[in-house]
């Protein structure tokens, strides 16, 4: 089996548009296959100035701080600090960069895999370090990833590919299991269709599936969207009764560019 670490750099996580991100789905995504997840910290970022001053925020962080440790994730707090310039200009910073570079390069020694959530460059270096020691690191991250580190890396995926863990909602509300998110690994431009490559999760891990899909089912004006594989889409998995009853994608949005 292999030893997994999670370490999730959650404010840039949360900057980048994993805002709502299911840690229990992190946790069985580091316990699928020949994995089993032996350590998960959680590096975030808490205003303890305003948890004492405002009780709403105080019950909203520390509720999502149980929901952390519910899922098994040790929380490593980084408290804002708040400094002021010679005009009165304030600014807050709370980075736990550092402590998260050390600890994954102390708990290493008794790990084989590392998954880290993050889209900063700066843990290049720490990809680098840790893949000396024999670990195998994937990164996740949202929008803003750094392109270095998704090469420095040994995989990358994009966490709004990986199934449940960033909830697909419209009108305010979380839709249904019909609905996926993917990208496109062929298209027509001719004709107008093309495939789309989504993800599943099974016991063994991610499994890649393709879906069919026409442009007469999109919502955008254009078909250029679909000329290359870095857009993310979401759509609706239907089965078309006047084509057999094949599964296609319908209801096809546009979620990021690039």
């Amino acid at each position: 089996m292999l030893k997994t670490g999670v370490y999730v750099d959650a404010e840039n996580i949360k900057m980048s548009g994993g805002y709502g991100m299911r840690y229990d789905v992190l946790v069985d995504l580091a316990n699928t296959g020949q994995s089993t997840m032996l350590r998960a910290n959680c590096y975030l970022a808490e205003d303890r100035e305003r948890t004492k001053a405002d009780p709403d925020y105080r019950q909203k962080v520390y509720a999502y701080h149980n929901i952390l440790r519910q899922c098994g994730f040790k929380i490593i707090k980084k408290y804002v600090r708040r400094y002021q310039d010679e005009d009165g200009n304030v600014t807050t910073k709370a980075n736990a960069d550092m402590d998260l570079a050390i600890d994954a390069l102390l708990q290493a020694r008794n790990l084989d895999r590392v998954i880290l959530l993050t889209g900063d460059g700066d843990f290049i270096r720490l990809v680098t370090a840790l893949q000396n020691k024999g670990c195998r690191v994937e990164v996740i991250g949202f929008h803003n990833v750094s392109h270095e580190l998704r090469e420095t890396a040994d995989a990358y995926i994009s966490g709004f590919l990986i199934p449940g863990l960033l909830p697909i909602f419209a009108n305010g509300h979380q839709i249904d299991e019909q609905w996926q998110r993917g990208t496109v690994i062929n298209f027509n431009p001719d004709r107008g269709f093309g495939f789309f490559r989504f993800y599943r999760m099974t016991s063994n891990g991610i499994a890649a599936e393709t879906v069919f899909f026409h442009l007469s089912k999109s919502t955008l004006d254009s078909d250029h969207y679909f000329q290359d594989g870095y857009r993310i889409f979401e759509f609706r998995i239907v089965e078309n009764p006047s084509n057999d009853n094949r599964p296609e994608a319908w209801d096809i949005r546009l979620v990021r560019e690039g």
